[in-house]
């Protein structure tokens, strides 16, 4: 990476630093209004400690850095790498707004959350858990293994060139972004690509097939899975996700429901229905 060559020693210290420390972040929840603040404060401590040389300045950025903060894991290292540009040049710049620091640290994390959600919760966990699934099916340890190395090696790569790509565009990247539309296009797409793979992760992993048979006197049996096939083909898995959705949505808890689904599928065993 060529920003890494054009960096000093003392800098290249201090990014290894922040990087490492990064990981703690989504560690540090400690209420609604100081929400990850202490792991954002101890990502950035090498970075304080390097640009401000009094305890006066010291104190400032780290009181800047007590406000609320949420995003999405591993790309939310881009916006520590922005910031650190933004307090270097803060340190190095009199007339520099250091209240920007937390407005663009305040603006990305929506936009960026909803890039990140869609593709690491939607997409590539999909991805690593439909392929994890079907090997671990086969009754082999690897689905796990496979799962775990499918998901994490491109997140810790992510989350490690996500850092040194937000120190490197800076402010103005951002902004010129936003006064494009760029953003809003990124995010839409995302999301949109997103949801493509749940529904394609619904329709191969969800099942349902009723044995239950209609039988009339002087004919074969009637299958009542055949008949929901004719109407809808696969109508009852689709029926339980977006109950499923819905259950989650007014805020049920996730246990409740797994457990709800395991129950109802043992009961309707038990009674021959499905």
């Amino acid at each position: 990476m060529k920003l890494k060559q054009d960096m000093s020693v003392e800098d290249k210290k201090m990014m290894r630093s922040v990087f490492w420390r990064s990981w703690t972040m989504n560690a540090s929840r400690t209420g609604a209004t100081q929400y990850h603040a202490l792991g954002v404060i101890y990502t950035l401590l090498p970075v304080i400690n390097r640009y401000y040389k009094t305890e006066e300045e010291r104190a400032d950025a780290i009181v800047r850095h007590t406000t609320w903060f949420n995003a999405t894991m591993h790309i939310n290292n881009f916006i520590m790498g922005l910031v650190t540009s933004m307090e270097k040049q803060n340190s190095e710049d009199e007339n520099f707004d250091a209240s920007s620091i937390t407005a663009v640290k305040a603006s990305l994390m929506g936009p960026l959350s909803g890039i990140g959600d869609s593709f690491f919760w939607g997409i590539l966990r999909v991805i690593a858990a439909s392929i994890g699934i079907s090997i671990a099916s086969t009754g082999s340890v690897m689905g796990a293994i496979v799962f775990l190395a499918l998901y994490n090696i491109p997140a810790f790569i992510i989350h490690y060139y996500a850092l040194y790509t937000g120190y490197s565009v800076g402010a103005n990247f951002i902004q010129k972004l936003y006064e494009s539309g760029g953003m809003k296009i990124l995010t839409k797409a995302s999301s949109m690509v997103g949801l493509l793979m749940m529904g394609s992760m619904t329709a191969s992993t969800v099942k349902f097939k009723t044995i239950l048979e209609v039988t009339v006197s002087g004919s074969d049996p009637i299958k009542i899975q055949d008949y929901l096939d004719q109407l809808f083909l696969g109508i009852v898995p689709l029926t339980v996700t977006l109950i499923t959705f819905w259950l989650l949505r007014k805020k049920v808890n996730i246990n409740v429901v797994m457990f709800g689904i395991m129950i109802l599928g043992i009961i309707l065993g038990l009674l021959g229905i499905c």
